[in-house]
């Protein structure tokens, strides 16, 4: 009897204590094939996870390739909102602006601040904390001379006072890659540096993601 006692009471504290143990964070990073892309064995949200506690952080990729930010408004409750994220990394925005170019279904800038708008209000109405990301870079040429830079900075300004205005944490990607660029890209190449096309992360450009998103997340 008393051994049967003691089992029950020990079984007891060890589901109090499984009980108590708190529950990782759960990250989620929302975008486009970048952000579908980083799930990979080199891709930033992989190397985040190396560098996290993984008992502490839970980190799920939700990135489709060529998706605008409609499309993120979209698919936010199956992707997003139902999964109960503590964080949210917003990283959309390079197909809106190429997409005009390469295939004119881009995103009017002032229907891409909206949408963006809208995404933000659905996250935090649904108990998620909030990164912006600006979008990054389409060419890695320097100096402004890449042939869509002025329209991508001009979203990635957009994203900046969307932050400013919502008081929410702001991911500078677009300004990181352009100090990259000015340090690295000695010999003033498009390609190479940190993409592999233009847009899409080499090994160098994931890694610079991953210390850029490392500390939002810590």
């Amino acid at each position: 009897m008393k051994s049967t006692i003691k089992l029950a009471f020990l079984a007891l504290i060890g589901l109090t204590l499984f009980a108590m143990k708190p529950k990782p964070k759960r990250v989620l990073f929302f975008g486009d094939s970048i952000t579908q892309q980083g799930v990979k064995s080199n891709g930033y949200i992989n190397l985040l996870k190396k560098q996290l506690d993984t008992t502490k952080f839970e980190l799920l990729g939700a990135g489709i390739g060529g998706n605008k930010v409609y499309d993120l408004y979209l698919r936010l409750e199956d992707d997003v909102l139902v999964k109960k994220p503590d964080l949210v990394f917003i990283y959309v925005g390079i197909n809106d602006v190429w997409h005009k170019q390469s295939g004119r279904t881009g995103t009017d800038y002032d229907k891409y601040l909206k949408f963006y708008q809208a995404l933000i209000n659905k996250i935090q109405a649904n108990g998620s904390k909030i990164v912006l990301c600006t979008p990054s870079v389409i060419g890695e040429k320097k100096g402004g001379t890449n042939e869509l830079d002025a329209e991508l900075d001009h979203y990635a300004s957009g994203i900046r006072a969307l932050a400013v205005k919502n008081n929410l944490p702001l991911c500078d990607l677009r300004k990181a890659f352009q100090d990259y660029e000015e340090k690295n890209n000695n010999e003033n190449v498009e390609k190479g540096v940190l993409t592999t096309d233009r847009v899409h992360l080499n090994n160098v450009g994931n890694q610079l993601v991953a210390e850029q998103m490392l500390t939002f997340i810590k």
